[in-house]
């Protein structure tokens, strides 16, 4: 054989293995699973996270250390979208409209997920078990009540005096009827006996400068917004609604130590919409589970008035399911209805 015959079968043996090599990539792919061909492209852009209330929040908070993990991991910005209004449910419909391939997540709230289903049914433009892909939770969020520094209420006790005293002459504001603040606030009524009235307001920033001017008595909301006033003197924390003392602030006390029964912990967690790749689902829960579990963020979280807190994705959707349940009879027991007066 000539050195010309020889070389053009090399070429030819080269061209073969290379299309062997073509279609057996081919093949691997075509017959791979959805999930693995997703993984393996997402992400190649920005990610959207939705929280559901104003900036400036707990929630915001959370949104941006998980957002911040989430981009670190996967090389991608991930954008804030803040959407605020119908107590938390309005942002989270807005998220079971976007298309489930992972560029869209949600920071899903007791309010959107729990208490305002609970309260309005049907009245939800979205099923809170079934139009979500759950991928975990993030945080429990204590909720404490604070009144306006001229109240003269230093504890609970005082607190449930005054209100006794005078039915229906102080005012209770929350980011909206049927959030867990307000069922807070309900649930305070229901086991002492008091009378408020309740003023909703569009997000719990509103009704914290409310209540720091005084034109508002008392405001059920997460510790995060409440401590810099309370350090201040603008207002005074008289107690949380966890069942046990925070570890950042052991100096307040719990508002069960006073009235038994009481319980008050919302949380917050990551969802995005209903059909998204059980790879994505799976990928971004062990990121976010890795990145809470450090001790920076631990820490950081604590300081903050909250408690990391983590699932798996299944978890987190029974956990859902639970509270639903929860909220449910609470909701009754208060007799709190939407066309409830402010």
């Amino acid at each position: 054989m000539t050195m010309l015959a020889r070389a053009r079968d090399s070429t030819r043996n080269r061209r073969a293995h290379a299309g062997f090599a073509f279609t057996f990539a081919l093949v691997a792919l075509v017959g791979a699973s959805p999930d693995v061909i997703a993984q393996a492209a997402y992400p190649n852009r920005p990610i959207r996270l939705i929280v559901p209330y104003p900036p400036g929040a707990g929630t915001d908070f959370t949104a941006r250390e998980v957002g911040a993990h989430f981009s670190k991991a996967l090389a991608q910005p991930v954008v804030i979208d803040n959407r605020p209004g119908a107590a938390a449910t309005l942002g989270h419909a807005l998220a079971t409209k976007a298309p489930p391939d992972g560029y869209t997540l949600l920071l899903g709230t007791t309010g959107g997920l729990v208490s305002g289903p609970a309260l309005m049914g049907s009245k939800i433009p979205y099923d809170p078990l079934k139009d979500f892909a759950t991928i975990g939770l993030a945080t429990y969020v204590p909720y404490a009540l604070a009144v306006t520094a001229s109240l003269p209420a230093n504890n609970i006790k005082e607190l449930i005096d005054i209100a006794k005293a005078s039915p229906r002459k102080l005012n209770v504001a929350s980011p909206g009827v049927g959030t867990p603040n307000h069922i807070g606030a309900a649930q305070l009524m229901t086991l002492t006996g008091i009378e408020l009235v309740h003023v909703p307001y569009r997000g719990s920033t509103l009704a914290l400068s409310d209540l720091v001017a005084g034109n508002v008595q008392l405001l059920v909301t997460g510790l995060l917004q409440l401590v810099p006033h309370h350090r201040a003197g603008r207002i005074r924390i008289l107690g949380v609604g966890h069942p046990q003392r925070i570890k950042a602030y052991p100096d307040i006390p719990t508002i069960a130590e006073t009235v038994p029964g009481y319980y008050n912990t919302g949380w917050w967690g990551i969802a995005a919409p209903a059909g998204t790749s059980k790879a994505i689902v799976d990928r971004l829960n062990a990121i976010m589970n890795k990145g809470l579990a450090t001790p920076e963020t631990l820490q950081r979280f604590e300081t903050a008035g909250l408690e990391v807190a983590t699932t798996t994705p299944q978890g987190f959707h029974d956990m859902i399911k639970s509270d639903l349940q929860m909220w449910s009879k609470l909701i009754k027991d208060a007799k709190i209805t939407v066309d409830v007066l402010p």
